[in-house]
Parts: C-alpha cells; sequence; structure tokens
C-alpha cells in the first residue's frame, strides 16, 4: 500500500469534534486511506453511498434512527456521500448529536457535495483533497533510482493508484479510467443535455494543453458559445479533472491579463482522452506531457505541504513567457520547464526588469528538488 502524505495530517484532527471529509477524482484511493486511517483506531461503521438502501437510510433520518444506526461506535465512516441526498444536513447531525463520535467522509467530486456540505458544516469540518499519487509518495514508496528509471512512463500513463499497481496493464487501466469514470459525476450531477459537447471539450483541452485558452475559438470549434464552455470547464474542475492557471498580471503594460491555461491533474487521463499512449520516443509533445507533469506535481507537494502559493503563468504580447510562478507571502519564484536539459534558458528581460524573483529552469536533471521539499523546508 503506497503511503498518502496527508495520512498523518488527517490523524492529527480525530476527536477534535469535527467532521474529517476527503474529496477527489475517482479510483485516488480515498476509501482505501480512510478505511486505513479508521482501522487504527479498531472497529467503525461504514455507510456505502453507493448502496441505494443506504442512500435511502441516511436521507433526511431522525435522531431515532442515527442513534439506532451509530450504537456504541466512536469511528464512522461515510463513503461516496455526494449521492445522499441532503447529505450536509444528515453529517451535521452527527457531528452535533453524537460529538464523540469521530466522523469520517469521502465524496468523488466537488459538484453535488461541495454544495450540499458546506454550509452545513461550516466550521464543523477539515477537508482535504486527495489527488493521483505525488511523485514524493512513489519514490518514498520505491526508491529513488526506480522511480527516476520510470520517468518517461509516468508522463506517458500518470500517477493513478490502479496504473502504477498494474505496471503492463496501463492502457486497459486508463482507457477504462477515462470511459467509465471520466464524465460519470458531471452527468449524474450537473445536468448536462448534451455530453458529446462535454467529451470535444476535454478532447480540445488536452490538444491545447499547456497553451494559452481562448474560450471563443474554442465555442466556435465546438459551435456553442464562450458562456457554454466556461460553464463546461468549471463542472470538469469540480469533477478534478482540469484546473485553471491564471495570468500574472501587475506591471508590465503589454503582459497578457485575461487568459488561462488549463492542464490536467494527471498525464495519463490526458493521454487516454486524446488515444495517445505512445512512448515518449515516438511522441511530438514531449514538452507538453513535461509541463503537465511538472505543473500538477507542483499542485499536489504545494497542498501536501500547505505552501499556500498561489500559481500563475507570465507572458507578453512579444512571445516573452515563463511557464510558472509562484507567489508565497509576496515573494515571487518563477519556473522555465524544458525537456532537454541542454536547452539554454535566460529570465525574460521584460520580467527581471518589473518583478523581483528568483528564476530557475527545471529539467529531467533536477526536477525531483522541485517536487519533494528538503526535510528542513517541510
Amino acid at each position: 500500500m503506497i503511503q498518502r502524505t496527508i495520512f498523518k495530517t488527517l490523524q492529527d484532527h480525530f476527536f477534535d469534534r469535527k467532521a474529517i471529509v476527503v474529496i477527489g477524482p475517482r479510483q485516488t484511493g480515498k476509501t482505501t486511506l480512510l478505511r486505513q486511517l479508521a482501522s487504527t483506531y479498531g472497529e467503525y461503521l461504514y455507510l456505502d453511498g453507493d448502496d441505494a438502501s443506504m442512500r435511502q437510510t441516511l436521507t433526511d433520518p431522525s435522531y431515532e434512527r442515527l442513534n439506532q444506526l451509530i450504537g456504541d461506535h466512536r469511528i464512522v465512516f461515510v463513503d461516496e456521500a455526494q449521492r445522499i441526498g441532503n447529505a450536509g444536513i444528515t453529517l451535521k447531525m452527527m457531528i452535533d448529536r453524537f460529538p464523540d463520535v469521530q466522523l469520517l467522509v469521502s465524496g468523488s467530486s466537488a459538484l453535488e457535495l461541495g454544495d450540499t456540505i458546506n454550509e452545513p458544516l461550516t466550521g464543523r469540518k477539515w477537508e482535504y483533497h486527495l489527488l493521483p499519487i505525488s511523485w514524493e509518495e512513489w519514490q518514498k514508496h520505491n526508491d529513488f533510482l526506480t522511480v527516476q528509471q520510470q520517468l518517461e512512463s509516468r508522463l506517458v500513463f500518470g500517477m493513478y493508484p490502479d496504473v502504477l499497481n498494474r505496471i503492463g496493464n496501463e492502457r486497459d487501466v486508463l482507457r477504462d479510467l477515462a470511459s467509465s469514470y471520466l464524465y460519470k459525476d458531471i452527468l449524474a450531477l450537473s445536468g448536462i443535455k448534451k455530453p458529446e459537447i462535454l467529451e470535444k471539450l476535454v478532447v480540445a483541452l488536452a490538444l491545447q494543453c499547456g497553451n494559452e485558452v481562448n474560450l471563443t475559438e474554442v465555442g466556435q470549434l465546438l459551435s456553442v458559445d464562450k458562456n457554454t464552455i466556461s460553464s463546461y470547464i468549471d463542472l470538469l474542475e469540480k469533477a478534478f479533472i482540469v484546473f485553471r492557471l491564471p495570468a500574472l498580471s501587475r506591471n508590465v503594460r503589454n503582459e497578457i491579463k485575461k487568459n488561462q491555461k488549463i492542464y490536467f491533474y494527471d498525464n495519463g487521463i490526458r493521454n487516454a482522452v486524446i488515444n495517445n499512449l505512445n512512448p515518449i520516443s515516438l511522441r511530438q509533445d514531449k514538452g507538453i506531457l513535461w509541463e503537465n507533469f511538472l505543473v500538477s506535481e507542483r499542485l499536489k507537494r504545494n497542498r501536501h505541504h500547505k505552501t499556500y502559493a498561489k500559481s500563475y503563468f507570465w507572458r507578453t504580447t512579444q512571445q516573452q513567457e515563463i511557464d510558472l510562478i509562484e507567489e508565497v507571502d509576496g515573494a515571487l519564484k518563477a519556473y522555465e520547464f524544458k525537456w532537454n536539459h541542454r536547452s539554454k534558458v535566460k529570465e525574460p528581460s521584460a520580467f527581471a526588469k518589473a518583478y523581483d524573483s528568483t528564476f530557475e529552469v527545471i529539467t529531467p536533471d533536477n526536477f525531483t528538488d522541485f517536487l519533494i521539499p528538503s526535510p528542513e523546508t517541510k
């Protein structure tokens, strides 16, 4: 079992009279993580939101019904809570009426779960995201040399747990993930009437990964208006398929101000969507894969270690650009990503003149330090 970085953080929150809520994409190990966490304290009550009879039981239950259900259990794990009607009200009752019970909650999407529990559970929950396995978690599970040798495979097949646990069968696993699970929560919870538009949009975003996305142009390509495109991208974000990176714009007159880049949370899903799982040696998009991998892995690192970094890209109309800029406590750090470690890269002069920032080029030679904090910085 791959040890997740947030395990100890979750454990530290036990029995402080708040629910522990873990949300994230399907198949990232939420159930496994919370079962492991609960089992460290002995027996626990498992309530499966995917089970129809359990959904009925947990939808608007009385206190007496919950008391009968919980009994003497000190730990209650509600899995796939987004499937339960009025889940927030039920969870709030569990927290308020059973203060000595530790409530664990999982959800596969921020779509329904976020809308239904945020208000009822205000001040009553610790919420964390569980994404695909991070490079740090994978290296700790193996050893430095082994994971370094797998870098090219990870750029193609990604970091989903089932992908990592089924080396040699990655193609089948990814195709199943991309077809069976990718849109499940969106289509079930958002009322989208034209799922074919959503699927075409994901392909378009995958092909534009690492480039600025013009919503009007994408809308014209798919014959829908830009507001629809924007709302669909918002749904894809809430389902943890993609995330946006805004432009940094403060000092330079010709900076790009409103555009955004869109990245995938996992390289494997991105490649499965465009049906290209060829090895790195046969690909023309090496730079895109490298950039998406580093941006998504850095996002995991920052969340796991609570760096509270705000992330941006930067570009001017004269095509000077920087792949990633992070701001922490007002200090800026700029990063350029190059798959070819021999590439000669200098900090753009307009950026250097306008901003007080460090600048670093990340290549396969030094990326480990970029993704895994040193012990003294954790």
